[in-house]
């Protein structure tokens, strides 16, 4: 049996953001904004809750074994894991920036006929996803210098960006651009390419920690690798559980 569902209607709690202290929603607001422009939000779209389960594991399993690494091995001098790690996400959005609108061309431009224009109707949410990422670069490289200069209402700007920044960065790469949105087999498609792309990066860059040669190649191959894995059993269950498949997506299934 599947575990399809679909995108959670508001329950009950629906109102307990009206109900929260002021500065308890000024604080989420950036977090949630980026929320709303990052997340897929196309009706109808295939939620699978094995598939979401699945990726949250795989997320917590590589986030224990980046906290192993630091605590069994010394840090290289000069390195900072926080600053690594930022550095990473950063990289990562600035692919998916490169990666994302080619790969959504690629599969709007490779479908048949009335497949593109299907498709291109579907568009919306990654465009604002894409522009809403590229301006918010743009706002930190040249308005938020100038805005410091302006005093607290430039502070002010920055307490918003930087928290909105960086939860772009990381939703952005979670949902690869809203891919979803265009059509469900497009994000297991776009994330392997994007994590090896990011590994041919990290192969120009120093370990943070001071760690064996074979420890050190383990966690520089296991991101893509387990991506890679967990990507090609994601197509695997939208075939099995849905009947699902990029030819059929394309319209080439007969072809």
């Amino acid at each position: 049996m599947s575990s399809y569902s679909r995108p959670p209607a508001p329950g009950p709690g629906a109102g307990a953001e009206e109900r929260r202290p002021g500065w308890v929603r000024v604080v989420r607001a950036p977090f949630v904004l980026a929320a709303r422009i990052h997340r897929p939000a196309r009706p109808g779209r295939i939620v699978d809750d094995a598939i979401r389960l699945a990726q949250i594991a795989r997320t917590a399993i590589g986030l224990l074994a980046g906290f192993w690494l630091v605590l069994a091995y010394p840090l290289r001098e000069g390195a900072g894991v926080v600053d690594d790690k930022f550095t990473e996400v950063l990289v990562s959005a600035g692919l998916l920036l490169v990666i994302g609108p080619l790969g959504l061309a690629a599969f709007v431009f490779s479908a048949r006929p009335p497949g593109p224009a299907f498709y291109r109707a579907r568009l919306r949410g990654p465009a604002i996803a894409i522009g809403s990422l590229l301006a918010t670069v743009l706002t930190m490289s040249f308005g938020l210098p100038y805005a410091s200069m302006v005093g607290p209402l430039g502070a002010l700007a920055g307490l918003f960006v930087f928290p909105f920044a960086l939860a772009s960065a990381v939703l952005c790469v979670h949902h690869a651009f809203r891919a979803a949105d265009v059509h469900e087999v497009l994000p297991p498609l776009l994330s392997p390419v994007l994590v090896w792309s990011l590994f041919v990066v990290q192969l120009f860059d120093d370990a943070p920690v001071d760690a064996p040669l074979a420890v050190r190649v383990l966690f520089l191959v296991a991101p893509p690798l387990s991506v890679t894995a967990l990507s090609v059993w994601e197509l695997r269950r939208l075939r099995m559980s849905y009947g699902i498949t990029l030819r059929r997506a394309l319209g080439r299934e007969n072809g």
